[in-house]
């Protein structure tokens, strides 16, 4: 981390001076809380100092989340070149820039943060606010988990706006991811829901049996196979769209086509 190759001459210096106050003279300790001081202003703005330098210095995928993207992510392949290298340094300071909280496991595995984070990744890619503030913990389960919010429900997914935190179960983060056609992905439905309310208010508000109808002839699964998948009783028909129109492109078009002209528009920003 930069900010601890920033710290290390500062904790060094009040070393030696505690070292001198000890051996020498006491008042050697007095000069050591300079670089005390400055350890601490340090630690207090380590995230920031942290992602000053990342953003300026983007780090580079490691080969293995770099052989993910090239044989899984098919919106990855069709990027240019420059693209590409685009879609990896903003990955990698997605993945530096938010807090990954594994629950009922020692900790997230290294896959999952990557298939996490790339979502966000693809759906911001024409935006200059990847990070979709102000959501910056992602909790991670190995299996469907109940919550405060849904005391009662074993669900797979979940945004709480109040703390900033998305919630996932990781055995579906990566079937949906791996299986696009066969499940329902949960990771994107939660980014999108996010990505609407700061840049989609402006859209109607699709509803009635008649789209919902539509959905399920374009992806094979419906309201009730997402409502199950996901573990709660309500769907968001917006983030159902929007997930397919980036899942399933052309068949989003032809099933949907007033839908994808506002959609497009809206995900590119223009």
């Amino acid at each position: 981390m930069p900010s601890r190759v920033l710290a290390a001459p500062f904790l060094i210096m009040a070393l030696v001076f505690l070292y001198l106050a000890w051996e020498v003279d006491g008042w050697y300790g007095t000069l050591a809380l300079f670089p005390l001081l400055a350890l601490a202003v340090i630690y207090v703005l380590s995230p920031q100092i942290d992602w000053w330098w990342y953003s300026r210095n983007p780090p580079e995928l490691k080969a293995p989340l770099r052989l993910l993207l090239n044989r899984h992510f098919g919106f990855y392949q069709g990027l240019s070149v420059e693209e590409k290298t685009r879609f990896r340094q903003r990955l990698a300071l997605y993945l530096e820039g938010r807090e990954f909280i594994p629950k009922g496991m020692p900790s997230v595995p290294e896959d999952v943060r990557a298939v996490i984070a790339l979502h966000a990744v693809w759906l911001t890619f024409h935006r200059d606010d990847f990070l979709l503030e102000p959501f910056d913990r992602i909790v991670v389960y190995p299996h469907p988990f109940p919550t405060p919010q849904y005391p009662e429900h074993w669900h797979a997914s979940e945004l709480y706006e109040e703390d900033g935190v998305l919630l996932f179960c990781a055995d579906h983060v990566m079937k949906a991811f791996l299986h696009p056609g066969r499940y329902y992905n949960l990771v994107l439905h939660e980014y999108a829901r996010a990505f609407l309310a700061k840049y989609g208010t402006e859209l109607p508000s699709p509803s009635g049996e008649e789209v919902w109808a539509r959905v399920e002839a374009l992806a094979g699964f419906g309201k009730e196979q997402i409502a199950r998948w996901r573990g709660l009783p309500e769907v968001e028909l917006p983030a159902v769209l929007l997930v397919h129109f980036l899942v399933f492109p052309q068949r989003f078009r032809r099933q949907f086509p007033e839908w994808h002209a506002r959609l497009t528009a809206l995900w590119q920003g223009t």
